[in-house]
């Protein structure tokens, strides 16, 4: 009884909703439509280590280009290493893998980013002056290539950065500097920056130094959430400006939702846009998740399953992979009720510990799923990514 409870976290998987009006109303990934009035498309993801939930950024990011203007795709990862993804996509040296490595998190090193990287490249090759696609990270938690990137920018701008290049030795902070000092040192060259020309990217790599340093001395736990919302809106200006009024976001369920007990990134956008934030979120029946071990860091392949109903539903009607649009969807008596009452959902971060399987609410997201999302891409069973080796 023990072992049956850790697998399936509970005696068994939940209820589920009626197949049959289920798949009355769902539909495929090209099915998904948006309203005029979204400014910034965001689709989210149950896991960071399952195969589908990364093809999935791919699938839906090419609908948004082909039907809807989309541009700029925009990741939960560094925002350096993100720029020389962008580098590499505009013709850039390299390959798409060492490309994808360079995002600086492991769950982005894989064929199914890689890939999607390959289709930006493939695409800007024949693209037309000014549609051409951008790569974009909203993220602070690294600093290597947005270190790199900005002592590059003093020099072609003509601004000293002496000082700057003393805080880093090779890929490391130097231990000589503390954080109030390297804020300092960072703080003096951005303000440098402010008086030239054409340095609007610059300060934003000194930014995100900024918000790197910042989110190492708090202990603020929505911070990295506000800084996130904050970057995905500069990015969406900086597509304005050039021509082009959305822009495509992918990054972890939790992080875009709309709404939630803490001020995630998803609900401050939602609360500054209103109708302008259109999010996608997913969630698995069952998973095979690739996910590091919290005390080895080795990663392994770990068996989950959701206690979503809606989820289940999929399983059942026989849908590998569908779409259901919450607004079509609240047509059914039947459904509106399910997606708009508390349910449990499917929610895995980086990180695997035994206790989860003793504690299922501990990899579930306990809401409404239409307070949440506007629609949801269910995959009845998830398999585990790849690592690619950074060697």
């Amino acid at each position: 009884m023990a072992l049956i409870f850790m697998r399936f976290g509970g005696f068994g998987t939940g209820e589920n909703a009626s197949p049959m009006e289920f798949a009355a109303y769902a539909g495929t990934i090209e099915d998904i439509t948006i309203p005029e009035q979204a400014q910034i498309i965001a689709l989210g993801e149950a896991t960071h280590g399952n195969v589908e939930f990364q093809q999935l950024k791919l699938d839906v990011f090419k609908g948004m280009v082909e039907h809807y203007g989309v541009r700029a795709f925009a990741l939960e990862g560094d925002y350096g290493g993100c720029e020389q993804v962008n580098r590499y996509i505009h013709g850039g040296e390299g390959t798409a893998q060492e490309a994808a490595v360079a995002i600086g998190f492991a769950i982005y090193r894989t064929e199914e980013m890689a890939k999607l990287i390959s289709f930006m490249r493939q695409y800007n090759e024949s693209a037309a002056k000014g549609e051409d696609l951008h790569f974009y990270g909203f993220d602070m938690q690294r600093y290597v290539y947005s270190f790199r990137f900005l002592t590059e920018a003093c020099k072609k701008l003509g601004v000293d950065n002496g000082n700057l290049e003393k805080l880093m030795v090779g890929d490391n902070w130097s231990d000589k500097y503390d954080y109030p000092a390297r804020v300092e040192m960072i703080t003096h060259i951005k303000t440098e920056l402010e008086g030239k020309e054409n340095s609007v990217q610059t300060i934003h790599l000194a930014d995100m130094l900024l918000q790197y340093c910042e989110l190492q001395t708090t202990a603020d736990p929505d911070l990295r959430d506000r800084l996130m919302a904050e970057n995905t809106q500069w990015i969406a200006e900086q597509e304005r400006e050039a021509g082009c009024e959305r822009i495509f976001v992918a990054g972890h369920n939790s992080h875009v939702a709309k709404w939630g007990s803490y001020d995630s990134m998803g609900k401050l956008l939602a609360n500054e846009l209103g109708e302008g934030y259109y999010v996608i979120g997913t969630d698995f029946y069952k998973t095979y998740c690739n996910m590091p071990n919290g005390s080895s860091g080795r990663r392994t392949n770990q068996v989950f399953y959701s206690y979503d109903p809606l989820a289940k539903a999929a399983k059942m009607a026989g849908l590998d992979i569908c779409w259901l649009d919450f607004a079509k969807a609240s047509e059914s008596p039947v459904l509106a009720e399910q997606i708009a009452q508390y349910t449990y959902m499917g929610t895995l971060g980086e990180g695997y510990s035994w206790f989860m399987r003793l504690l299922p609410p501990s990899y579930r997201m306990f809401q409404p799923p239409a307070e949440l999302y506007n629609g949801m891409i269910f995959v009845a069973e998830a398999n585990p990514t790849t690592i690619i080796s950074e060697e």
